[in-house]
């Protein structure tokens, strides 16, 4: 009876911090699942468990790269690409807007860079007489979720060194998850594509309209065509080429080193591979395009993405400790439901990322506790993009471009989660993980 209380105790305190932690977000959460730790291991005696050091070290890697990729202009030169194509085919912009959007989030593993491309997707829709509501929620959407085609994203780290005891390739994982990806997009602009009234019949448009509320959002300041410098050039370029070299070692392993060791043969670790490749590029980058030391670690980048690392290594280090005090019970539990309906481990994914509302976080601290259950390798990718429900709670992208969207069409809505973004956020899940677990056959 005592066991029982305490188990039901210490899962409300995990629960509490995870909740209390999840309004906060970033720092906020990584500092509730400190608390939550510091409450099981000094409050009820549990042993703490071994924090994500893999992911953790890959997610900094990563970071560094391209914090210095943004120090060396390379990701304003990839913002103003994103601009031009999304000028070129105005009336397209509901089908072209996510699919720019994703493809820069895909090549640099965080979101943030399409935060600097919704407004001109708002400005291109209104100026097209196209409902803005359409492209900024299928953008919104498509482009945060975008991290599970990114081999460079932290969600990728946290799923890569989870699956790296199966012996999963990179390769395998983005064969899945970038062609379902694609595929989810494009169900996710179909799925908005005649939402609501025409713009020039939407009543708060009209209204706007009348009132003299309405103005036209102007991203640009100037007409000048932006000329890129050699060095924004080249530090895309040697960017890309260690993306490649990750991709390229990560797929032909026979390539990597191996040592002999107690009679064991073992190979280099591919989250080991990550970190030390990143960090190598990184300094390529400093040496060929001279940056300044001043701005390694002045962007918004380099700001966010430790925000997130201290997320992941709170939340997951919270999580480990309770699972690992219980895990013979959790691993009887999920080892019937994986027999019987292993589908359920992805809701179990999706509702836990709507709390925490961290892909990455959710990946760290679930992942690795399905692969101890015997959940496949393939069906642990295919449920990748369930941990992306953090779109069911507004959050500063989605309440961002609700501010870009001048002519009112998109919402948050009265009752918080029927927001403009809802639809399209489950749409893509849905299809993701639909189209992931079809594809997981044909790879794994």
């Amino acid at each position: 009876m005592e066991t029982d209380l305490n188990f039901w105790l210490q899962l409300a305190v995990m629960l509490v911090c995870i909740g209390v932690g999840g309004r906060f977000g970033g720092v906020g959460l990584g500092a509730a699942g400190g608390l939550g730790v510091s409450i099981l291991v000094l409050g009820f005696g549990l042993q703490p468990a071994s924090p994500p050091v893999s992911t953790l070290l890959i997610i900094v890697a990563v970071i560094a790269c391209t914090s210095i990729l943004q120090g060396a202009g390379g990701l304003d030169l990839l913002v103003r690409l994103a601009e031009k194509m999304l000028r070129k085919w105005p009336s397209a912009i509901t089908i072209v807007g996510p699919f720019v959007c994703s493809l820069f989030v895909v090549l640099c593993g965080t979101a943030y860079v399409a935060f600097a491309v919704y407004p001109v997707v708002a400005e291109v829709a209104a100026s097209a007489k196209v409902r803005p509501e359409r492209p900024i929620a299928s953008s919104v959407i498509s482009a945060g979720i975008a991290v599970v085609a990114s081999p460079m994203s932290a969600a990728m780290a946290a799923l890569v060194a989870s699956l790296a005891v199966l012996d999963v390739s990179l390769i395998q994982i983005l064969a899945v998850t970038v062609p379902a990806f694609i595929i989810a997009t494009l169900c996710t602009c179909l799925s908005v594509y005649w939402k609501g009234t025409e713009l020039e019949k939407d009543p708060e448009f009209i209204r706007r309209v009348q009132s003299g509320q309405y103005q036209e959002l102007i991203v640009t300041n100037d007409n000048k065509p932006f000329e890129a410098t050699k060095g924004q050039k080249l530090s895309v370029g040697i960017f890309l080429v260690g993306v490649v070299t990750v991709i390229i070692f990560g797929t032909f392993k026979e390539l990597l080193p191996s040592w002999e060791a107690a009679g064991k043969i073992s190979t280099l670790p591919i989250p080991s591979l990550i970190q030390m490749v990143m960090l190598a590029f990184g300094l390529f980058i400093i040496v060929f395009c001279k940056v300044p030391s001043s701005k390694f670690a002045s962007g918004s980048v380099f700001v966010s993405g430790l925000i997130g690392v201290v997320g992941v290594f709170g939340v997951s280090w919270l999580t480990g400790t309770f699972f690992e005090a219980y895990k013979p019970l959790f691993v009887g539990l999920f080892t019937d439901m994986a027999q019987s309906t292993p589908m359920l481990f992805g809701v179990v994914l999706f509702c836990f990322s709507a709390v925490i509302l961290s892909p990455s976080a959710t990946t760290a601290a679930l992942m690795p506790l399905g692969v101890s259950i015997g959940i496949p390798a393939g069906l642990c990718v295919a449920l990748f993009p369930a941990t992306c429900g953090d779109f069911i709670i507004p959050g500063g992208a989605q309440i961002g471009c609700t501010a870009f969207d001048r002519t009112g069409t998109t919402r948050l809505g009265k009752y918080v989660v029927n927001h403009s973004y809802i639809i399209p956020g489950f749409v893509h899940v849905i299809t993701g993980v639909a189209a992931g677990y079809f594809l997981s056959f044909i790879f794994f």
